[in-house]
């Protein structure tokens, strides 16, 4: 199994951290630069695409519409969580109804490269990303990369967690806010992340404590950073670029990576096997569009607060040095091999009496 250690990828990278929507009628220009389509270009042959992808319709708005600006394709894009997603795409083996998914954690691609779901294609832009992180059977492109947090609420009166323990804290009885990782991706990296920190015995432990001061499970791994921001809760686990997206847009939260060590992941896009003929060129043309600079460097507009996975493209100011979260070596690729087996135990065990919000 294949090891991706990010702390040697830290080094190379000294820039900072740093997100297409449904059916676009008038597409809002995402910034007027240099890159609009220049007089002359011919428009593709079939113009439009489909896409499944988790992340914030805010974000997929402008990063299609941009594409669109670039290339004359217009991409319907339907938002679904991460773990639906991938359900959703094992329920169209047979008659796929996307061509790309955009965003989630690259676990969620293995599971599905493993099944046969995707379509191995390697964009020429991974030439500027760096070899840890990306997909040495070729599965899947790494677009960003996300690690967890907690978010506080400063305003709450309860004490500010800065390790995975201070998560069970009494005080915070009630007052965290975590999505399922059934359906969440964000939720699943923070799964496989406490089991690989601890060991499964010793996880399992955890999480059943923790449940005793998870006032609410989610579906999506978005949603924890809005209830937070919103002084619903106290604290939210969450990833990296949701909650500094919050903090620069003036909430009263504070960010706090564990001090004991984090996980991270790697948000990717793939094509989808078997997908509609007609979309085949459109869908090889986005990816290389998301994992180019250009692509990447809409993340700043977006306000996302990605950190971009081509070591070209420029990141947002104003967030703190990649070089001060301690991440732990993340196996990545036995996260998504155990993905299954782990979300299946966690439902049964831990979130069996509970009701998605």
């Amino acid at each position: 199994m294949k090891k991706i250690c990010f702390l040697p990828v830290v080094l190379l990278l000294t820039g900072l951290l740093c997100g297409c929507t449904g059916q676009q009628q008038n597409d809002p220009s995402p910034q007027e630069n240099d890159h609009a389509m220049e007089e002359g270009t011919e428009t593709p042959k079939y113009d439009h695409l489909t896409v499944y992808s988790p992340l914030p319709e805010s974000e997929t708005l402008l990063y299609c519409s941009a594409f669109r600006k670039d290339t004359g394709i217009t991409v319907d894009c339907i938002h679904l969580p991460a773990g639906e997603m991938t359900a959703r795409l094992e329920q169209e083996r047979d008659n796929p109804q996307a061509s790309v998914l955009l965003g989630g954690s690259a676990d969620n691609y293995i599971q599905l490269r493993e099944a046969g779901l995707l379509e191995a294609y390697q964009s020429p832009e991974l030439t500027d990303v760096p070899e840890a992180y990306q997909d040495e059977q070729g599965g899947w492109n790494p677009i960003y990369i996300g690690t967890l947090c907690f978010d506080w609420f400063a305003r709450t009166g309860t004490p500010m967690p800065t390790c995975w323990d201070d998560l069970l804290s009494p005080a915070l009885a009630g007052q965290i806010v975590m999505a399922t990782p059934k359906s969440s991706g964000t939720s699943y990296t923070t799964l496989a992340t406490l089991v690989q920190m601890r060991g499964e015995d010793k996880a399992w432990e955890y999480l059943q404590k923790l449940d005793q001061n998870v006032g609410l499970y989610t579906r999506s791994g978005v949603e924890p950073a809005e209830r937070v921001k919103n002084g619903e809760y106290a604290v939210g686990i969450v990833f990296s670029h949701d909650a500094f997206r919050a903090a620069l847009d003036g909430y009263p939260i504070e960010v706090r990576s564990p001090a004991d060590g984090t996980g991270y992941e790697i948000g990717a896009c793939a094509l989808v096997r078997g997908a509609p003929e007609q979309e085949r060129e459109n869908a090889r043309t986005f990816i290389d569009w998301l994992t180019s600079s250009r692509g990447e460097e809409c993340y700043i507009e977006a306000k996302s607060c990605r950190l971009p996975a081509n070591s070209t493209a420029r990141a947002a100011d104003g967030l703190p040095p990649l070089d001060e979260v301690k991440l732990i070596t993340y196996d990545l690729e036995w996260a998504g091999e155990n993905r299954t087996r782990l979300i299946s135990y966690f439902d049964t065990h831990i979130y069996s009496a509970r009701t998605l919000a």
